[in-house]
């Protein structure tokens, strides 16, 4: 497959001169926790150590008093006649007192970051500036552009000497209105740093990535006074720069033979980099970026599930010893054990009822028996009763 061509813009009036091949660095994955990463370890090792001066709340021959006196046992200022004696010194909840854990020159204030991840970080923010959701998403002016990434011809850069031609050749770019936009953004920091040779904030504007000459590059001199506008070697990139704040996706003006050295100085995927020893870009673990095409394939779409499918209703949970119809969900056999019950009171029922039905019909016949005696038996009773009587 062919690699995409980019188009190599004009500075005079920002016409298309000729078409080179896009580097492979731009086809590397966007890894934004890697960046953010690497950036937060990076940003540290610019800080300059600070602390409390180490006598600090201690400059007082301060004695607690003890027991026995009914106040706090802190230290407490020696003297009299002023407030400042038996007042608590030294502790950090005292007026004047020290800090808790006061801060040192020694503490850990730079990171090592490896190598390796610092040029994964720097690659993944070279993807993102090609990419025009993210460098929109960053909030840079590029709707009026003709193409990103944005490279311009060597020839537009040989006699910028001045600012005026560097503000006519974005304007003929139609990048100028992200300086604009950094222009309109300077305003004064809220906070102590305005008292700190810090007084002005302001947006990040389009970044120039240039090659060194071996005399210096005039168009250093051109661009340095616009406001925002940062300038970079191309075999000095900075992760500080390319993501500002760690976020990735920042506007990137080209110059042409920056651009065509960015294959030999991070190599293409099938050949290692020329000028970084041992160094392979990586390859990002989804070949196939297109998760439209992949999920609407005939070999996905045959073998997955409908899309539309009746939902199991919610069925409001039931005592399976009141209600037989939840028993039996959780207890097939519940529904033969109690037929089997019900089958045996029934038998139970119906020899109980033969049973009293006999015992009744007994009772009967032994009653008609006393009522009805036999005849000889009954005249012998009544004889001896006659006579004894």
């Amino acid at each position: 497959m062919a690699r995409p061509q980019v188009g190599v813009y004009s500075g005079v009036d920002g016409s298309v001169k000729l078409q080179v091949p896009l580097p492979a660095v731009f086809n590397s994955p966007v890894r934004i926790d890697v960046v953010h990463d690497v950036h937060r370890d990076l940003a540290k090792n610019r800080r300059q150590p600070y602390a409390v001066s180490p006598f600090a709340g201690h400059q007082t021959s301060a004695e607690s008093w003890g027991t026995g006196r009914a106040v706090a046992r802190i230290p407490r200022v020696p003297g009299g006649g002023t407030h400042r004696a038996g007042q608590g010194a030294f502790g950090n909840m005292c007026r004047g007192g020290r800090m808790f854990a006061p801060t040192k020159t020694y503490r850990r204030w730079h990171r090592k970051v490896n190598k390796n991840q610092k040029r994964f970080a720097v690659v993944s923010a070279l993807a993102a500036s090609a990419s025009v959701p993210l460098v929109l998403a960053r909030g840079h002016r590029v709707e009026q552009l003709p193409e990103i990434p944005l490279v311009v011809s060597n020839d537009s850069f040989k006699d910028l000497l001045k600012t005026s031609a560097a503000v006519k050749l974005l304007k003929a770019l139609n990048a100028y209105a992200d300086v604009e936009k950094v222009k309109d953004s300077r305003k004064v920091r809220a906070g102590k740093g305005k008292w700190r040779n810090r007084r002005y904030v302001q947006r990040r504007g389009p970044l120039v990535i240039y090659t060194a000459d071996k005399e210096k590059n005039p168009l250093v001199k051109a661009f340095r006074n616009l406001p925002g506008v940062d300038l970079v070697n191309v075999t000095r990139l900075n992760l500080l720069q390319l993501a500002p704040g760690g976020h990735v996706g920042r506007f990137i003006v080209w110059t042409q033979s920056a651009f065509e050295r960015l294959d030999s100085l991070y190599g293409t995927h099938k050949s290692a980099s020329k000028e970084k020893a041992d160094y392979r870009l990586p390859r990002s673990l989804v070949t196939n970026s297109d998760l439209g095409r992949l999920i609407n394939s005939d070999e996905i779409q045959s073998i997955v599930r409908p899309k539309f499918r009746r939902r199991a209703r919610f069925t409001r949970k039931k005592n399976p010893l009141k209600n037989l119809g939840f028993l039996i969900k959780l207890n097939p056999y519940a529904k033969t054990s109690r037929r089997k019950s019900v089958l045996t009171q029934q038998t139970r029922a119906k020899k109980k009822a033969a049973l009293l039905e006999q015992k009744r019909s007994e009772g009967a016949k032994e009653q008609k028996k006393e009522t009805t005696p036999r005849k000889g038996k009954q005249a012998r009773k009544t004889f001896y009763k006659l006579l004894l009587s």
